[in-house]
Parts: structure tokens; C-alpha cells; sequence
């Protein structure tokens, strides 16, 4: 009792002295009102006593008396009860000090491991905001972790908020992914046992604010795995879910699923196109990677159509989109809402087109369009087809800017079979245009070609005497090309030459993998990637992913460590470049596999590249899976050297991960 009492003496001396000292050197936090000290009453418990100075601290918002005290009073009777406690971490919550937010964290973990119930949700609520204001990501993350074990998700609309700071950041952005499958699996979990609880759906909003973010910082695996989930819990995508999505299929070769995409959205609104001006640059994107130039055409074609916006589809339903082909029963399928636009939702990967252009209103495309189609279809000696694109697409200006190009980077014969096409066509081109080409024939010392040119411009009544305009030629020749930028972008074109960092043959390839496993044909699925293996073509990130996935949903670990060695054999000949997605999928199998060699490899190699590791969505697998495993065994009392092993891995893991 003396002990205490000493205790309580010299709190109250601090308080005191530090009241002195506030009010001689700084002002005070929130509140400047002076705290009349309370009289001391020998009769009253020392708990009574620190317990009303702690409330008084905290009434007038006096953080540091307030620490002072709640350290005294925890160290001698425990934490005080909950309404001091929510009090007491609401009031750090309301801090800007980074300081006080960090200790408002710990105290926070270390109340709620001794006392889940110690805390309420909205204390817990204001923290994690603030934290997640503050970008301590990962602190405002094991907050909302800690919630959702005790059966509650944030109010949408606050939640929003917290995620948005969050996603502004990589590792912020990684650890909302992450979150957001878990409150999606836990909602199904729930939803399967129909037990009530306070754990909601997650909101399309929320879904958008986290692959937008997945898409900024190239999660692209990420946001597969995060648009599989918005099928799983029946999320119904908005316009912006549907520009998003495409962006993520876009990075990940799936031209299939984006075509799905775009014949859903059929004609929309002219306030839409801008939006889907992103989708349809996507789809051009992949149509290039396929090395498809003919299905490129076509869509620019129906780009240019998008102009008409008499017809519009009405989509006041949402539409059912399979994700995998649709030929799977089983598969999944999205509710998709073209033109739904959510008040609340942020894009953010609106302005990066660079395949198509939106003015007026209107779409059409651009100088590296037309510069990968000039290159496409003239590397397949299929001019004409060309000469009919550029035509239907932007007329008479658009070819004469071709043949310009062509003239500029010395593709003369070229330049003169569009002007043949265009003239067989019944549409031809103008004498400067023929001119350009006939300076470019006289500059590169080409007679005989130019001689046919004169001829043909004669009979064509564009002129009259062949000698005369040879006389005007040297003005024609100084006249530089009027589409510099088609001219650059061109060169460029030529200079990549067949270089592709991806072989075409490979997206098909993977095309082709991704429905096997969908359809969890594992047979045809491992032919596929044999095939890819035997063709020595170096499999993408996406092929892997596509396998460790299916084996994953089959629960077939053991082929995942046999994928894990045909990873490392690819980057060790530098054909592959792992990212952290992948990566964190391979310790999450290998966690639920048991392979507890592989899962300290796997995080030794992200360490040492930099990438961050969510040790506490680790942590919660292995809890789920093999909570007590080897708890009380040490390597000692292993029968075999190979468990011996183990059995320091795991132990490596749980002191990793902070399990005692």
C-alpha cells in the first residue's frame, strides 16, 4: 500500500510540475483552460485518485499528463476500464504528432491481445483513420484486421476514406488489396453459414478506389485476383469498374476478356465515351501485342463509328459477363452497368491513353496507331487493306499524312502502291501528294520509277507536259513532311523492327492456359505449358500465375514447388522478372502447404529486393492452418534430419511473424 501511495504522490508531483511548465514555455494541446488540481484525499483508494486525474487529463484533451498517469495507474492495477480507455485512444486519435499516433497504436495491439473486447468499434475506427491519414498504412491496416476478426467492417463511406489514403502509397495499396479479399471471404464465409453480422459486402466504390490503385502501381496479378472476387461476391461493375478492368486485362494479355468488355458496352452516351476511350486504347493495345493488325482494323472502324450515338442500348439492367470463358458452367460471372457512373468513384487511369482520341465529343486515333498500322501492314505486304483503312477511317488527309510519312522514311514504292489503291478505288489523291512521292523517286535516284509516276499522273489529268514539273520538283523536295510526329513515331516502329519483348505466339498460348485452368482441365492445361517450354519461349508472369492458381484451387501444392523451380530457372537466365503479386501468392500456398522451406526462401528473396512483405496476412494463414504446429517440439526431438529441418523453418516463421 505504501508502494502506491508513493506511486500516486509522485504522479500527482509530475502533473503538477509539468502544469508549471506548460504554462511558463509552450501552450498547451487543444485547450489552454487551466486543470485545477484536485485536493488530495488520503480517505480515497489510490485507483480512484489516478483514475480522476486521468480523466480530468483527458477531459481538457492534456495528452502528455494524460500518458504520464495512464502509465502509473496500468503499471499498478491494469488497464482502467473501457470508457476510459476509448476515451483515452480516441483523444490520441485526434493528434497530428506521428509520435502520439505510434504510441496510440501500441497501446491499442497490447489492449486488444489482453482484452478484445476492451476497445469499441468506434474508437478503433478513429484510429485507423488517422493512422491511415497519417500514412502508417500498415499500423491503419492491423486496425481494421482487428475489427474484422471481431466480426466488423467500417460503414462504407467511411471506409472509402480510409482506403483512399491508403492506396496512395504502393505498400498502402498492397495492404488494401489484401484487406479487401479478406473481408471478401470472410462475407462469404458468413453468407454460406447464415450467421448475422455486421461484416457487409464491400461496395463497388471500394472495388474501384483498390484497382485503380493495383493499375497506378502495375499490380496487375493483384487486380485479377481482385476482379475474380467482385464475381464471387456479386458486385455489379460501374462504368469506371468496367475502364479499370480492361486496363488490368490489358497489362495481363487477356485480349478475350476485354473483347467480352467491349461488345457489353455497345453504343453509350457521348459523356461516356471519354471513359471508354480508355477500354477501346486497351483492346488496340492488345491487338498489337497479338500482332493482329486485321482485328486492330476492324476495331478502329468501330471506334469511328462511336461518332453516331443516334442508337444507344438500353442497359438499364446490369449485364451478366462470364470472367474465363464462357463455355465453363461452373465459371464465374460479373453483373457489369455500362452506364452507371458512381458519384463517389475515382479513375484515375482516364488520361493515359495512347492508342485512341477523344475531341469533341467524338473518338478517333492517334499518330502511334496510325504509325503501327502503316508498319503492320506493310511488313504483311498488305498495302491495300491499308489504303481502305486510312480512307474509311479519316479520308483524303489521313492518306496524303501516310504517304507523306512513307516518303520521309524512304518507303517510296510504298507511297506510290497507296496512291495505285487509292486511284483503283475510284479516290485519287492530289497532285502534292503525288508530288511528294515524285521527289522522293528523283532524291533517291529511282528515273525509272519516276518516269512511271509521270506517266500515271499524265493519264490521270493531273498534269499536262512531264518536262514542266520536273522544273517544280526542287521546291516539292525542300518541303519537310507536315506530320512530324507521324514521321518520328514511324521510325520508331521501324527501329523495334520483329523485336517483341512478348512473342504473339505466347499471348495465344496463355490464352489458351487461362481457359484450361478456369475450367480446371489440369491435363490440358500442363500440355499447354509444356508446349510453351518446349517452343523455348519464355513463359510471362502471367503464364505462372495462371498455373499457380490452378493448382491452388485444386490444393495441389506440391506442383506449386515445382512451378517455384521453373520461376527461379527463368530468372536466373534473366527471361523473367518477378513482382511482389507473385511472389506473395507463392508464401501464401506454400504456407498452406506446409512448405516452410519454400516460404522463408520466397520471403529472404522479396527482402532482399526491396519488396514489402504483409507479415500479418501471413501470419493469419498459418494461424488458420497449422496454429499449434510443432508448438512444444524442438529440433532435438526430431526423429529425421529432414524434420529437424522443418521444424527450424517453422520456427524461423513464427518468430517472424511474432507468434510467442
Amino acid at each position: 500500500m505504501l508502494r502506491k501511495r508513493n506511486i500516486v504522490l509522485e504522479s500527482l508531483r509530475r502533473i503538477n510540475l509539468s502544469r508549471i511548465v506548460s504554462t511558463s514555455s509552450k501552450p498547451a494541446l487543444f485547450c489552454t483552460t487551466s486543470v485545477q488540481p484536485a485536493r488530495l484525499s488520503w480517505e480515497a483508494s489510490s485507483q480512484v485518485i489516478l483514475k480522476k486525474k486521468l480523466e480530468a487529463a483527458l477531459k481538457y484533451h492534456r495528452v502528455d499528463d494524460a500518458w504520464d498517469v495512464f502509465k502509473d495507474y496500468k503499471r499498478l492495477y491494469g488497464f482502467p476500464d473501457s470508457a476510459i480507455m476509448n476515451r483515452f485512444v480516441t483523444v490520441l486519435s485526434y493528434s497530428s504528432d506521428s509520435a502520439w499516433l505510434c504510441k496510440a497504436d501500441g497501446l491499442t495491439r497490447l489492449a486488444l491481445k489482453q482484452n478484445s473486447g476492451l476497445l469499441n468499434n468506434d474508437a478503433l475506427t478513429k484510429l485507423s483513420l488517422s493512422l491511415a491519414r497519417a500514412q502508417m498504412s500498415e499500423s491503419a491496416c492491423n486496425i481494421l484486421r482487428a475489427m474484422l476478426e471481431k466480426g466488423f467492417v467500417l460503414a462504407s463511406d467511411v471506409l472509402r476514406v480510409v482506403v483512399m489514403h491508403l492506396v496512395k502509397t504502393e505498400v498502402g495499396t498492397c495492404l488494401a488489396s489484401n484487406y479487401l479479399v479478406q473481408v471478401c471471404h470472410r462475407f462469404m464465409e458468413l453468407n454460406v453459414s447464415r450467421r448475422n453480422s455486421n461484416v457487409m459486402k464491400p461496395d463497388t466504390v471500394l472495388f474501384n478506389l483498390v484497382l485503380g490503385s493495383c493499375v497506378r502501381f502495375g499490380f496487375s496479378l493483384k487486380g485479377q485476383e481482385l476482379i475474380e472476387m467482385m464475381a464471387k461476391v456479386d458486385v455489379v461493375a460501374d462504368a469506371y469498374s468496367i475502364v479499370i478492368m480492361s486496363c488490368v486485362y490489358e497489362m495481363n494479355g487477356m485480349r478475350d476478356e476485354l473483347k467480352k468488355l467491349k461488345e457489353c458496352i455497345g453504343h453509350v452516351p457521348s459523356q461516356l465515351l471519354c471513359h471508354y476511350r480508355r477500354l477501346y486504347d486497351n483492346l488496340l493495345s492488345l491487338e498489337f501485342k497479338f500482332d493482329d493488325v486485321g482485328s486492330a482494323g476492324r476495331l478502329v472502324l468501330d471506334i469511328c463509328k462511336s461518332k453516331d450515338l443516334s442508337s444507344f442500348l438500353n442497359l438499364e439492367k446490369p449485364l451478366v459477363l462470364s470472367v474465363g470463358s464462357h463455355h465453363i458452367k461452373s465459371g464465374l460471372k460479373i453483373q457489369i452497368s455500362p452506364k452507371l457512373l458512381q458519384r463517389d468513384s475515382s479513375l484515375g487511369v482516364d488520361g493515359e491513353a495512347s492508342f485512341v482520341s477523344y475531341a469533341d465529343s467524338k473518338l478517333g486515333i492517334t499518330n502511334k496507331t496510325l504509325a503501327k498500322f502503316v508498319y503492320g501492314y506493310k511488313r504483311r505486304g498488305n498495302l491495300p487493306e491499308l489504303s481502305k483503312l486510312l480512307f474509311s477511317v479519316g479520308g483524303y488527309k489521313l492518306c496524303a499524312d501516310v504517304v507523306d510519312a512513307c516518303v520521309a522514311v524512304g518507303w517510296l514504292e510504298a507511297a506510290h502502291d497507296i496512291l495505285d489503291d487509292m486511284d483503283s478505288a475510284g479516290n485519287p489523291m492530289d497532285l502534292v501528294t503525288y508530288r511528294k512521292v515524285l521527289s522522293g523517286y528523283y532524291k533517291s535516284k529511282m528515273v525509272r520509277n519516276a518516269e512511271v509516276l509521270l506517266r500515271q499522273m499524265t493519264k490521270a489529268g493531273l498534269i499536262t507536259d512531264p518536262s514542266d514539273e520536273i522544273t517544280v520538283l526542287p521546291e516539292t523536295v525542300e518541303k519537310d513532311c507536315e506530320n512530324k510526329e507521324l514521321r518520328e513515331l514511324l521510325v520508331e516502329e521501324i527501329n523495334a523492327g520483329e523485336q517483341m519483348k512478348v512473342p504473339s505466339m505466347l499471348y495465344e498460348l496463355n490464352s489458351s492456359l487461362y481457359y484450361f485452368c478456369k475450367a480446371k482441365m489440369q491435363g490440358d492445361a500442363v500440355i499447354t505449358y509444356r508446349k510453351i517450354q518446349k517452343m523455348k519461349i519464355p513463359p510471362t508472369l502471367q503464364s505462372f500465375w495462371i498455373l499457380i492458381d490452378m493448382y491452388s484451387s485444386l490444393g495441389m501444392y506440391r506442383e506449386i514447388t515445382v512451378t517455384w523451380g521453373d520461376i527461379k530457372r527463368n530468372m536466373a537466365s534473366r527471361n523473367l522478372e518477378v513482382t511482389q503479386d507473385l511472389l506473395e501468392k507463392l508464401v501464401v500456398n506454400f504456407l498452406r502447404g506446409g512448405y516452410f522451406e519454400r516460404v522463408m526462401e520466397v520471403i529472404s528473396y522479396m527482402k532482399e529486393k526491396g519488396m514489402y512483405n504483409d507479415v500479418a496476412m501471413y501470419k493469419n494463414e498459418y494461424l488458420k492452418v497449422h496454429k499449434n504446429l510443432y508448438r512444444n517440439l524442438k529440433a532435438a526431438d526430431a526423429v529425421t534430419e529432414a524434420q529437424a529441418q522443418r521444424v527450424e523453418h517453422v520456427k524461423a516463421f513464427r518468430k517472424l511473424v511474432g507468434i510467442i
